[in-house]
């Protein structure tokens, strides 16, 4: 089935299932039925068995979900079986948080380099990964078969960037910059804003005070 014919919705709850899931291998746990894990994971049994059967199911009625089949196949759906070489725009404190996060590696995102305007930062790394100049970014991504491209820059050069990006064969796009980038249909685009994620948080502060 192809991915077009599945809800944004449900794409979006799939990390969180195979984080769980990551979860209960650690812990030992063999096999587990969708209300265990609605349980768990404050989601509806018939949601996760919705949300299953779009893939396939993967249950067994009777038995459940065999954690470490369904984990392995989660994944497989997100593409976590296969290597991403990708790259960070921007090496401020965001862009050096994320190189930070060695878990990504384990998801098989695999950072190359980074690339920053600021002579200062030039040869500097972060885990080992050097900080290039951007002038160095086109023959990088060429030699370096890069895929992904997270961009922890100023909203006034991420267009520019994303477009320079896209004509040198990336094809897809972590966007940390505080706009919404508008490309090609066929470059894959996640926006990520952390102050929606924010006011998000005010507002649900706001709204249990006013029901005290």
């Amino acid at each position: 089935m192809e991915d077009r014919t599945i809800s944004r919705a449900v794409i979006s709850r799939l990390p969180r299932y195979y984080r769980y899931l990551g979860e209960l291998l650690n812990a030992g746990v063999e096999r587990i039925s969708s209300s265990e894990l609605s349980k768990r994971m404050n989601v509806t049994a018939s949601q996760i068995r919705q949300d299953l059967n779009n893939f396939g199911g993967f249950g067994q009625q009777g038995y459940g979900y065999n954690v470490q089949y369904l984990y392995s196949e989660i994944g497989k759906i997100l593409g976590l079986n296969k290597q991403h070489n990708v790259i960070i725009i921007g090496a401020g404190n965001l862009g050096q948080a994320i190189a930070n996060y060695e878990a990504f590696e384990k998801s098989g995102f695999v950072l190359k380099g980074m690339f920053d305007i600021n002579p200062n930062l030039k040869g500097k790394k972060v885990r080992g990964v050097p900080i290039c100049m951007m002038d160095e970014l086109k023959q990088f991504v060429k030699t370096h078969d890069i895929e992904i491209a997270a961009l922890t820059i100023p909203k006034t050069n991420a267009k520019e960037v994303a477009n320079i990006l896209v004509q040198n064969g990336i094809k897809g796009i972590w966007n940390f910059a505080h706009i919404d980038l508008q490309l090609p249909e066929d470059i894959v685009v996640e926006n990520v804003h952390i102050s929606d994620s924010l006011m998000k948080l005010f507002y649900r502060l706001s709204s249990q005070e006013k029901t005290i």
